[in-house]
């Protein structure tokens, strides 16, 4: 099994800077997507145990590594997320968000445009510092960038809506995203976020349903879309995240930017 480091200073947070870091995101995403949540596509490769799409090749990934598990090999990489600013989607065909959402609203309003996806942690970094630190390097990635909207799809566990009724009406009573903001479903594929009456359901037990990386959106000012998507190849309900740093309090702001000097 390979070593943790005991000291979060030692983490080190980069843009894939070669193969071996592109495919290391890929081995990481491998392990989370594929063996952990059992998802699966058409270009995952089981043998080399790399989680893979058409996508790939034109999005930058931001890793979070390890020095203490970088033995050589593909396993130096504990953190990823997927990055795509709207300057670069024209190349790829458009954003991957875009199979399951509209985006007019988002992309009518001339703003400058971050798609963050594929986000993932090896379990073992989890309610630790890993994920301070890819917060804080996407931080600095947005305000090298002049990015005013982050957007992407995050994830429930699971193929079936109605056991996560409370945490999906939650989302819609609460925080759903303001009209200029508002994304929406493919209508092929629209499932309702509104399956509960508000007051109907414990609120703190339906946020205790929300996974982290959600309500981490959540507590930066975050919104979602309107409407869920089922997505089967990877096991998920997914939500569509948006974030406008305009709208951002200072307080949440600070938290953002914490750690950055200058």
């Amino acid at each position: 099994m390979a070593r943790m480091s005991s000291d979060p200073a030692t983490f080190q947070i980069r843009l894939a800077q070669d193969e071996r870091d592109y495919l290391g995101a890929q081995r990481c995403r491998y392990d989370v997507f594929v063996k952990e949540l059992g998802s699966d596509g058409a270009l995952v490769d089981h043998a080399r145990r790399l989680e893979a799409d058409e996508y790939d090749p034109f999005y930058e990934h931001m890793i979070l590594v390890d020095p203490a598990r970088d033995d050589g090999g593909l396993d130096h990489v504990v953190g990823v997320y997927r990055l795509m600013r709207g300057d670069q989607a024209d190349a790829a065909g458009g954003f991957y968000t875009a199979g399951e959402y509209d985006l007019a609203p988002l992309l009518a309003g001339g703003r400058k445009l971050l798609e963050l996806g594929r986000s993932c942690l090896r379990p073992e970094y989890r309610g630790g510092s890993a994920m301070f630190h890819i917060w804080n390097g996407l931080a600095a990635y947005t305000l090298a960038h002049g990015i005013e909207i982050l957007f992407g799809t995050a994830s429930f566990h699971g193929t079936d809506p109605e056991p996560l009724a409370a945490p999906l009406s939650l989302l819609h009573h609460r925080h759903l995203a303001p009209p200029d903001l508002r994304v929406r479903t493919l209508p092929q594929y629209y499932q309702s976020l509104d399956r509960l009456p508000e007051g109907s359901f414990d609120r703190a037990a339906a946020m205790r349903a929300v996974p982290a990386l959600i309500k981490g959106y959540l507590r930066l000012g975050g919104f979602v879309g309107d409407g869920a998507f089922v997505d089967h190849a990877f096991n998920t309900t997914d939500v569509c995240l948006v974030l406008d740093v305009e709208r951002m309090s200072p307080r949440q702001r600070a938290i953002y930017t914490r750690g950055l000097d200058g």
